[in-house]
């Protein structure tokens, strides 16, 4: 979202994480801008009873946590590489002169934000409302079409595994396997070598 050189030139560091590393917890004061640089992030809470819930999953050139950085408030989710990854660190008052001095770019955030606001929005309603097929077929599309940006006539493969399809939806994963099966065979989805196509 926000160029390499950009963050450089803003004195952004690149900090190094391992699979399953955290990287903030719930609870902490928000005092940087984060933006991953290689591997995936995703953020995470748990139930009482330790089911995860993944509020998001974040690739490379995605930023993530910034609302409670410009509310200042604390993280109601925490932060872990879902794989070894690196990701740009900026402090708060570095992130928000980048953003003074550069409105093009703070118009590219506000546009990314207003859309975590959609998904989030959408996803409210179908998991609270919604079938487990049309659960998981919306997450999918949401996927495809605005996270990969990847035209609805072409063909996607999914990257999340059948736990994160599940700790996002709100199902479990027993669920989303029978749920997957059915759409297959009803031919909304397909199946290669384990992964879905769609």
């Amino acid at each position: 979202m926000i160029s390499e050189e950009l963050l450089k030139k803003y004195r952004a560091v690149e900090v190094h994480l391992k699979k399953k590393e955290v990287l903030f917890n719930v609870g902490v004061n928000a005092r940087y801008f984060f933006q991953v640089s290689t591997g995936k992030i995703k953020m995470n809470n748990f139930n009482e009873d330790g089911k995860e819930f993944i509020q998001g999953i974040f690739p490379p050139g995605s930023s993530f946590g910034e609302p409670p950085l410009f509310a200042e408030l604390k993280y109601p989710a925490q932060a872990e590489a879902v794989e070894e990854s690196s990701v740009w660190r900026l402090e708060k008052e570095s992130f928000f002169k980048l953003l003074r001095e550069n409105p093009e770019t703070h118009l590219k955030l506000t546009k990314v934000l207003a859309g975590r606001l959609h998904y989030k929005a959408t996803m409210v309603a179908e998991i609270s409302t919604e079938s487990p097929e049309h659960r998981l077929l919306k997450l999918i599309d949401y996927f495809k079409t605005h996270i990969h940006k990847i035209p609805e006539e072409e063909e996607y493969l999914v990257e999340l595994s059948r736990q994160q399809m599940a700790d996002l939806t709100g199902l479990r994963v027993e669920t989303v396997i029978r749920t997957i099966k059915s759409l297959e065979k009803k031919g909304v989805v397909q199946l290669k070598s384990h992964k879905i196509l769609r």
